[in-house]
């Protein structure tokens, strides 16, 4: 269940991070700051690729994920099986074939804490906050590319790493790799994107 919400987290982080010119670290901290201000709403489908580096095989997931302002966030597994985790303000719905489970963020710890890097990163304050991530950028002609580093112990017992890849064409996010610290990889590249187009409520409905 922690992989999931901070695969989530992830996700979100696409939100924040929108391509900016390569400059200097600071200027690229201020300048993500005011274009993730801008965006209201992301939609994308995803194909989600794990390599398990002590098995030597790899497992894809197909999915969709929606974003709205006000901590809303659908993340949604459509093959090769069914698993939705929904965060709605103070609620999340984390939902596995027919089982649903509804939690109060306020009352777990772990959540609790999942939300409040979540909403930093939708304004843009988690490149500035030394606590959750160390940042670090690269570019390309084609990519610009953002390493972050967990240093919280609550996200160090999940990833090594985070690597954000943007494309230039596109100016947005194309691929997230997250390096957990047995050597597994996980690769969610996004497609087809809709930025700031309406999103319908329903689908971040708890119950």
């Amino acid at each position: 269940m922690k992989k999931i919400m901070y695969l989530c987290l992830a996700l979100l982080l696409v939100v924040a991070l929108p391509a900016v010119a390569q400059e200097s670290a600071e200027a690229c901290r201020q300048e993500i700051m005011q274009q993730a201000a801008r965006i209201k709403s992301l939609q994308c489908d995803f194909v989600q690729t794990k390599h398990m580096k002590m098995l030597g095989e790899k497992m894809v997931s197909k999915g969709r994920m929606y974003y709205a302002q006000d901590n809303r966030l659908r993340w949604e597994y459509l093959t090769p099986y069914s698993y939705t985790f929904v965060l709605n303000g103070a609620k999340v719905l984390i939902r596995k074939g027919e089982r649903s489970d509804v939690i109060d963020v306020n009352q777990s710890k772990v959540f609790r804490e999942v939300a409040r890097i979540i909403m930093n990163s939708v304004v843009g304050r988690c490149l500035s906050n030394d606590k959750d991530f160390k940042t670090t950028f690269a570019s390309t002609p084609q990519w610009i590319d953002v390493t972050l580093v967990p240093q919280s112990k609550a996200l160090r017992q999940m990833f090594a790493s985070m690597v954000l890849h943007f494309s230039r064409q596109r100016q947005m996010v194309a691929q997230i790799d997250l390096i957990e610290k047995n050597g597994d990889r996980t690769i969610i590249e996004l497609q087809g994107e809709k930025v700031n187009q309406k999103v319908d409520a329903n689908v971040f409905t708890i119950h």
